[in-house]
């Protein structure tokens, strides 16, 4: 088993020391497969993500979600069966993703290379797997660079984490059987810096991110209120531009370009083929944006 040379997530009751999850186990609700959502304690060490009931690990409160339609949740006896050894020997990883918001209240999202294996042409924020030795902070500011090329110093920002998101590649086991299952640390970034001033600094790379935007609140609000899974379409909002100008790759280019507001408010389908869209876990990590913006303001 590789676990010793990745970042794993553990799972802690009252009592006994934390054991590692396993790649089948589905760990929103705390082993509960009746809930989507759960508030539980959260601690990073020694390589090892622990989520408890309670703060008898330490770390800190945070609220722990996945998808309505989360393949591990759903996933029959017979179908586990069928996964591949190496698969199932993973466990659940440790990822992190650095939700950037620049001084005039901006957020950017970057869209997923079209060539990757996983969530090809999906927007999400910058991130990535934490790697050994490396805290949840260190982590998300190593990616933020690697694929954006934002180096951000001490005291240009202030951090906090929004909460922790259930993934699992496809999303859907009408696309096939589960290949990897994480545990995303969304972290929240407050830049002491306008989006103008950072998008003048962004140099992304070319083999991870095909696109970049920064979104305001109103398309913010518009986003989220088109959730996935088995539930309607959201309302659909009059204010909001046809088009938005972003930063994408054309050839080996990084150029501006228009694109449709639309492909932002695609709910994730159900069927085979997937479309242009924000992930589900950025859409939860964005609608706890929100509620921390308007906390401010009130």
């Amino acid at each position: 088993m590789e676990s010793v040379k990745r970042v794993l997530v553990y799972l802690s009751r009252e009592q006994g020391l934390p054991q590692c999850a396993k790649f089948i186990q589905s760990v929103t609700g705390h082993f509960s497969p009746a809930e989507d959502q759960v508030t539980v304690h959260c601690h990073l060490h020694s390589d090892r993500l622990i989520l408890s009931d309670s703060n008898t690990h330490g770390g800190s409160r945070v609220l722990l979600k996945r998808a309505a339609q989360c393949p591990i949740s759903l996933l029959r006896d017979d179908q586990a069966a069928r996964l591949p050894a190496q698969t199932c020997a993973r466990g659940v990883e440790v990822a992190v993703a650095v939700v950037l918001q620049s001084l005039n209240d901006r957020v950017l999202l970057t869209r997923r290379a079209a060539y990757l294996h996983s969530f090809p042409n999906i927007w999400v924020p910058p991130g990535g797997h934490v790697e050994l030795n490396e805290e949840l902070l260190e982590a998300g500011l190593r990616e933020l660079k690697e694929e954006t090329g934002l180096e951000l110093l001490p005291g240009e920002f202030t951090v906090s984490t929004l909460g922790l998101w259930e993934s699992v590649y496809p999303p859907r086991l009408s696309r096939g059987l589960p290949e990897r299952h994480h545990i995303v640390v969304y972290l929240l970034l407050r830049s002491t810096q306008r989006h103008e001033q950072l998008q003048a600094r962004l140099q992304p790379c070319e083999e991870e991110v095909g696109a970049c935007a920064w979104l305001e609140h109103r398309l913010v609000e518009a986003i989220v209120a088109t959730p996935d899974g088995n539930t309607s379409p959201g309302r659909a909002r009059t204010d909001l531009p046809a088009t938005l100008w972003v930063k994408v790759f054309r050839g080996d280019k990084l150029q501006d370009a228009e694109l449709p507001v639309s492909s932002l408010l695609n709910q994730e389908p159900r069927g085979r083929h997937d479309v242009e869209r924000v992930s589900s876990g950025t859409k939860f990590a964005l609608q706890v944006w929100l509620s921390l913006c308007r906390e401010q303001h009130t």
